[in-house]
């Protein structure tokens, strides 16, 4: 039905490591960074470099060997859009002088972003309107941060992903398994910058509403409440099982989440794929980074079927199976 044909990805040049934060936070050791959140360094967008230039970069890569002109459709999948209007999907189009018989949309979500993106995608094809699809995930949260949230900066880091998802008749046609629950907005939210101004502070906010603020217990509670059983309906609706998957790769939260869900879930090590220790959690660019990752490395063959996982702000989670 369709493929993932090609996938890049672009990290901004600077980089913030353990022992940068270690001379901020003095009684964090960078040891104890690496141990609780599986990551050494994060990737951190300039001053004036936007998710539309991160996009830029990633998405040149994939034309150095692929035709742009085949591009007849962008998915944009952001939360730190270049302006409120116009769609930065739309100058995208321009930036990358692809043609204008295209469609173009920005989506707003976060790290289960990739996942629905494949989702759009889908349904892009299945209808008749697209066949090559530009689909972007790219993200700037850190600078959401406030500079003192060590919490935060220590997570997170920017990166753009780009992949080409095109119509494909020899791959399995796989359902996808999509969540929402808007209860949990206020654990994972920036209040002020939009046009809401009638909002409240959560009491355990230290910083400015400008900044993002994360409840990370509850954050980690919908985690293990929802991903479980997230994973047996995906398999169950596809009718498959465990054995059937060559690898799982989740959102790329932080290893300590990743290593609890996998115990939860009894997937098997071999079969479970971490990778945030250079990158940090990039949002919606993690899954695709993921995989670029596993296919440079050798570790993806044609024909092996991936199991992948999206959760976060929002609530937002959801799940499908591609074949390579």
């Amino acid at each position: 039905m369709m493929k993932i044909s090609k996938i890049e990805y672009y990290l901004p040049q600077q980089v913030l490591t353990n022992e940068d934060l270690e001379k901020q936070f003095p009684e964090w050791s960078s040891e104890r960074i690496q141990e609780k959140v599986g990551i050494s360094q994060r990737h951190i967008s300039s001053d004036n470099e936007t998710v539309l230039d991160m996009a830029v970069q990633s998405s040149e890569k994939i034309f150095e060997t692929y035709d742009r002109n085949k591009v007849d459709f962008i998915l944009f999948c952001t939360q730190s859009p270049e302006y409120f209007l116009p769609t930065t999907a739309c100058i995208l189009q321009d930036r990358l002088g692809l043609r204008k018989n295209i469609g173009a949309i920005d989506f707003n979500l976060g790290c289960s972003g990739f996942v629905y993106g494949l989702a759009f995608a889908k349904g892009l094809i299945s209808a008749g309107i697209a066949q090559s699809i530009l689909l972007v995930t790219s993200e700037t949260y850190t600078k959401h941060i406030h500079p003192d949230d060590k919490g935060n900066r220590s997570i997170f880091g920017d990166a753009s992903a780009s992949a080409i998802v095109e119509k494909a008749q020899e791959v399995g046609n796989y359902q996808f398994c999509l969540g929402t629950d808007g209860s949990g907005a206020e654990n994972l939210i920036v209040k002020k910058g939009a046009f809401r101004k009638d909002y409240e502070l959560n009491p355990d906010h230290e910083f400015s509403p400008e900044n993002i603020y994360m409840n990370g217990p509850e954050i980690f509670n919908f985690t293990i409440e929802n991903i479980p059983g997230l994973v047996k309906e995906t398999l169950e609706v596809n009718q498959m099982t465990m054995d059937d998957i060559d690898h799982f790769v989740f959102h790329q939260a932080n290893s300590f989440m990743l290593n609890y869900l996998r115990k939860k879930t009894k997937i098997p090590a071999e079969k479970f794929y971490i990778d945030m220790e250079k990158t940090g959690n990039t949002v919606s660019a993690t899954i695709p980074i993921a995989l670029k990752n596993m296919m440079d490395k050798g570790m993806l063959k044609e024909g092996d079927k991936v199991l992948m996982a999206g959760f976060g702000v929002g609530y937002s989670w959801g799940a499908t199976i591609i074949e390579i």
